[in-house]
């Protein structure tokens, strides 16, 4: 596969508009919004950033670098689904993960590939992109620092809409985050599974009370 035939995947299959539906979902940043934990530039910044290094977005990667590998390997891809909804915290974590996944499945399915064979049932995000990119042949750096950067614009579009930050801040946060969003790539290229270990504990409890909220917009 070409480069730039791997870099259309990406733009499209990472973009806001692919139709995984994840917009919808805040992993807990509307709670934290909500208890004023989150209310700021730098507290929006502070937040994404903890997740990205220590919490479910570093643990997803690995997850991710470990289905690419495991294409072509239906038994460790069900291994890999089994750990990742064992690691998820809350109940809306782990249909978020799984409705996206298999939403991505079904979108991604317009490139004929025999991976989606082998794929379990249901299959978290993670290991659905993880998978169907190494089974097209996508390159896990690049397909890492996609992967991050989408996740960070969509929590940095949570709160451009409920803090409000404004697109401005937004940015800023987005062009902060780059360096981080490049050396935890690297890391997670290499991480092994016993690697996985997340110490986010505030964005696991606000993903849990999020259906405490007497008003909610998102999901989780």
């Amino acid at each position: 596969m070409s480069a730039t035939g791997d870099l259309q995947k990406l733009l499209t299959w990472l973009s806001p508009a692919f139709p995984v539906g994840a917009f919808a979902w805040s992993a807990g940043l509307e709670t934290a919004i909500a208890q004023r934990r989150v209310h700021d530039r730098a507290s929006t910044q502070a937040w994404v950033a903890g997740n990205l290094v220590h919490g479910g977005l570093r643990t997803d990667a690995i997850l991710l670098a470990h289905a690419h590998a495991a294409a072509s390997d239906p038994a460790q891809l069900g291994e890999l689904a089994d750990l990742c909804l064992a690691l998820t915290p809350a109940r809306e974590r782990h249909d978020e993960t799984t409705i996206t996944g298999d939403a991505f499945i079904a979108a991604t399915r317009a490139w004929p590939s025999p991976v989606y064979a082998t794929l379990p049932q249901p299959c978290p995000y993670p290991i659905a992109v993880g998978a169907i990119a190494g089974a097209h042949g996508i390159a896990l750096p690049a397909l890492l620092t996609a992967f991050f950067a989408a996740l960070v614009h969509g929590q940095v579009s949570v709160a451009v809409r409920l803090v409000p930050i404004g697109q401005t801040d937004g940015l800023a946060i987005m062009a902060a985050l780059e360096s981080e969003i490049a050396l935890i790539s690297a890391l997670c290229q290499r991480a092994a599974l016993d690697e996985i270990g997340a110490i986010a504990y505030a964005a696991d409890i606000a993903q849990m009370q999020h259906e405490t909220l007497t008003t909610r917009i998102f999901r989780s």
